[in-house]
């Protein structure tokens, strides 16, 4: 299949997370250019893009930062700069990774815990967005992917500010969908389940991280299997898989969708 994806200008931003840097390795075997965006790991987002360049694609490195419009702006002028525009934006930074590793009870959550999360989570999400959304319409042809997370579609108690702040993603993707159809502009969520990354095995049980330390991640899926016989662990390529599937030229018609690549969780 064609994905229709030579040459589109895609930012990824978190693009040297554990999810962030395999779908820069996707896209660009699809022959498209790839834009990283980094927040605080410069050294990783560069890794990212000398492997990319290594297999002969093409990659760019910009500074990031969710919480402040004009460091956005100046991202997005880089990659016009040196690229013309963004064709793709693929929204996977997040203020906090992923949920709480000490999840707070609701009446003792404060709103100085709140208020970065869902500040940063929303207003991030929003601005880069806004930053891009010209150059798609100037062209007739866009796709947004926000990365969620499953666990968002039922809640998580004592971990509401995570949990709201991408609900409000979902809301963000469900509007420009609407508004930017008839520019040829298509967005969806992806809302992963249990995947293998460094963030993940963060979140897990101790007992579970002192078990996997150290495995290669096919072990490490296999010994999370055995706790959750009924939920298959995924990749981060399947992930990715999906992330470059809604944005490409493939993709005609899924706008406003919430996708979950959960393995059944």
């Amino acid at each position: 299949m064609d994905l229709g994806l030579a040459d589109r200008v895609v930012l990824i931003t978190g693009g040297s997370g554990g999810i962030g840097g395999p779908v820069a390795h996707v896209f660009a075997e699809e022959n498209a250019r790839v834009a990283i965006a980094y927040r605080r790991n410069p050294d990783a987002a560069r890794k990212v893009a000398d492997q990319v360049e290594r297999n002969g694609g093409k990659a760019l490195v910009v500074p990031y930062e969710l919480t402040d419009p004009a460091a956005i702006r100046t991202a997005v002028e880089t990659i016009t700069q040196e690229w013309g525009g963004v064709d793709v934006l693929v929204h996977s930074a997040s203020p906090a990774g992923g949920p709480s590793l000490a999840p707070v009870p609701f009446e003792e959550l404060s709103i100085e815990t709140w208020r970065p999360q869902v500040r940063a989570e929303v207003e991030g999400a929003f601005a880069t967005a806004q930053a891009v959304l010209p150059s798609m319409k100037e062209r007739g042809w866009g796709r947004f992917v926000f990365l969620s997370a499953a666990i968002v579609g039922r809640g998580r108690t004592g971990d509401e500010a995570y949990v709201a702040s991408k609900m409000a993603l979902h809301g963000l993707s469900r509007t420009l969908a609407t508004e930017a159809l008839g520019h040829g502009i298509l967005s969806n969520v992806v809302a992963p389940g249990p995947t293998v990354t460094e963030g993940y095995l963060r979140w897990a049980p101790e007992d579970l991280r002192r078990r996997i330390e150290g495995m290669p991640p096919e072990e490490i899926r296999e010994q999370m299997a055995k706790l959750s016989p009924h939920v298959r662990i995924s990749t981060p390529r399947e992930v990715a898989a999906a992330i470059v599937f809604l944005a490409s030229a493939a993709n005609g018609n899924i706008t406003g969708s919430v996708i979950h690549v959960s393995g059944g969780s």
